[in-house]
């Protein structure tokens, strides 16, 4: 497991965890960016609520899962977008149309591409999930 990346750290004990029918995952380490793509997952309604315990070494998130996760990942290398080319990452990272969501960070913050296509601004794709 490489600790080089926390989201992509954190997307794939999420996803193991999912796999194996756990009800809940700990996710060290975190950082904001992985806060943020949980927040992004949590408002989309693919996993529960998390909270942040403190541990002795830096901080834990316990992440309550809801089973609604088929797939998700961080993605490599972090792709610039434009607003122009969203259906193509659609097309490659995304099973079908209108199912599954892309993590983009932009200039107004982290948000799911179809925010970023409202708002009509670019960024860089960071991950995705379905």
């Amino acid at each position: 497991m490489s600790l080089n990346d926390p989201l992509s750290n954190a997307l794939s004990l999420i996803l193991n965890a999912e796999r194996i029918g756990k009800r809940e995952c700990m996710i060290k380490p975190m950082n904001k960016i992985v806060k943020q793509a949980l927040k992004i997952m949590n408002d989309e309604k693919y996993i529960g609520t998390f909270e942040e315990k403190k541990d002795g070494r830096g901080n834990v998130l316990v992440v309550n899962l809801l089973g609604n996760i088929n797939k998700c990942g961080c993605v490599k290398p972090r792709y610039n977008i434009k607003k122009s080319d969203f259906e193509k990452f659609e097309k490659s990272y995304l099973p079908s149309r209108n199912f599954g969501t892309l993590i983009i960070s932009t200039s107004q913050g982290m948000m799911t591409h179809t925010d970023a296509k409202k708002k009509g601004v670019g960024g860089k794709l960071l991950a995705y999930f379905y």
